[in-house]
């Protein structure tokens, strides 16, 4: 059967290697690529930003395009670059973008007007599909900066014939951001207030949302993992949205990430000390070596080396590191750490490491050649988080023969199995309730399997054959994108 082509234009706050904070723009900059092996052509639109990849490359396209809003019509440039075969289109608003960080000008902070910038976007991406001449097939909408793009498609674009058989898919990366503003924006918005409303509308606690604009206004919603699908619909991981979340469950998908292996391959890997793979391990160990000296640490290669890559916040679970750190060194390990984020987070980590000046390794930043040497040079890598939506770096890890011990939440939990050494089967160790010493009973069952070199190989072994490319996610999007299309829900899949 000859597949129909399909036009799909994603829309997004960030996108690698353009503009990034975290893994929503990983998945923007290779999703779109996986995809065209699936006959979809997919586009990005993105905003403009200053200091990033988008202020300075790419060429104009359009000078002068009229984006209805704020009581008027607002100009905007249009540029566009190409990425490994996919166009990128960026908004060039410099009243919104250019500033000094994407979300606000320091991490953790942000602009007062979030809200009317993403707004601002969402219409101008809306308006530029419209300029482009040809109607997307599916507007593939991520996160709360988008979730506008729904909404005006159902209420103020209603009625236009250009996007008449236009769908809409509004992917959650993260529940916990959801874009609330006051519904007195809405006019300026160019937006009815009659959509501030509890039933059917974007009303939230006494605030407009535009995350619940995406839930309610698309055509079907999707997040990253089928467990976090699970979890979003429950009190506990729902941010005060499991109900709507239940209510529309019918149109509510979980496809897992996946990851770049041209960039996440220990085989082709620049940044690490010596290439290797599962048919040869040897330059695992080199790499081990590697880290330690790179981070000041005592070269014992018998040590067990857990490192993490993370920012530290309150979601990371780096609360119970800190409350199970000695009982964590009384193992024998040695602990690496690459990140930044909460203050007395970072305090403890950096006393910590002062502490153990042999033991603890830590770097506060960002530093991608070291993100790689870690994943090449620990030999597990422990993410004990609150919830994840999906996690990139325990698949990383997986790869680079780097056996994940994590939570059992949300894409962790879909991800990895627990390491059976009577039948050798399962790629890692994971531990389900939030608690410090189950976290450190799990590090201890890691320990104990590491010192049988035997079992501890087939563990690695058996991640490193596994495959999350984002090949495999990319025929679930194009099979959903089918369905979305055709109208053909409920587009969850069977219990």
């Amino acid at each position: 059967m000859v597949r129909a082509r399909l036009y799909v234009l994603f829309a997004a706050s960030e996108a690698a290697p353009y503009a990034k904070t975290g893994g929503l723009a990983d998945v923007i900059g290779a999703l779109p690529r996986a995809l065209a092996r699936w006959d979809v052509e997919a586009s990005v639109i993105l905003p403009r930003y200053r200091g990033e990849r988008a202020g300075v490359v790419g060429r104009c396209v359009h000078d002068h395009l009229a984006v209805p809003f704020a009581f008027g019509a607002k100009p905007v440039a249009i540029y566009a670059d190409e990425y490994k075969g996919v166009t990128f289109y960026f908004v060039d608003a410099p009243e919104y973008f250019d500033r000094p960080g994407i979300y606000g000008p320091t991490p953790g902070e942000e602009y007062p007007d979030n809200a009317e910038r993403y707004a601002f976007f969402s219409r101008a991406a809306i308006e530029w599909a419209r300029h482009l001449g040809r109607p997307p097939d599916l507007f593939h909408c991520h996160d709360w900066q988008t979730g506008f793009i729904p909404l005006y498609l159902r209420t103020v674009y209603r009625g236009d014939p250009f996007f008449r058989q236009t769908k809409t898919l509004f992917t959650i990366h993260n529940i916990g951001y959801q874009g609330l503003f006051s519904p007195a924006l809405l006019e300026r918005f160019g937006m009815s207030p009659e959509v501030y409303r509890t039933e059917g509308g974007i009303e939230f606690y006494g605030s407009a949302s535009a995350l619940k604009a995406g839930i309610v206004f698309a055509t079907a919603i999707s997040t990253v993992s089928r467990k976090y699908a699970e979890e979003i619909q429950t009190p506990e991981y729902g941010h005060g949205l499991d109900g709507l979340l239940r209510a529309h469950a019918a149109r509510l998908v979980g496809i897992l990430n996946g990851v770049d292996y041209e960039e996440w391959n220990p085989a082709t890997d620049p940044f690490i000390a010596a290439n290797y793979s599962v048919e040869d391990l040897e330059g695992k160990r080199l790499c081990k070596a590697d880290l330690l000296r790179t981070m000041g640490l005592s070269e014992d290669l018998d040590r067990p080396v857990i490192g993490s890559i993370s920012r530290l916040v309150a979601q990371k679970g780096f609360d119970l590191v800190r409350e199970a750190a000695e009982a964590l060194l009384s193992m024998g390990i040695v602990y690496v750490l690459l990140g930044s984020g909460a203050r007395e987070l970072e305090e403890f980590f950096r006393a910590w490491q002062r502490a153990h000046p042999d033991r603890v390794g830590v770097y506060l930043g960002f530093h991608n050649e070291l993100a790689h040497k870690i994943e090449a040079g620990a030999d597990m890598f422990l993410m004990p988080s609150r919830y994840e939506p999906c996690g990139l770096n325990q698949i990383y890890s997986l790869k680079y023969g780097t056996v994940p011990i994590v939570r059992a939440t949300g894409g962790l939990d879909d991800t990895i199995q627990p390491f059976d050494p009577t039948t050798r089967s399962g790629n890692g160790f994971k531990f389900t309730e939030y608690r410090a010493d189950h976290m450190v009973a799990a590090v201890q069952q890691a320990v104990q399997v590491y010192a049988d070199p035997v079992l501890w190989r087939t563990c690695m072994e058996n991640g490193m054959r596994a495959d999350f490319s984002w090949d495999r996610s990319a025929a679930r999007y194009r099979e959903l994108y089918e369905r979305v299309i055709a109208g053909e829900g409920p587009f969850r899949e069977p219990a």
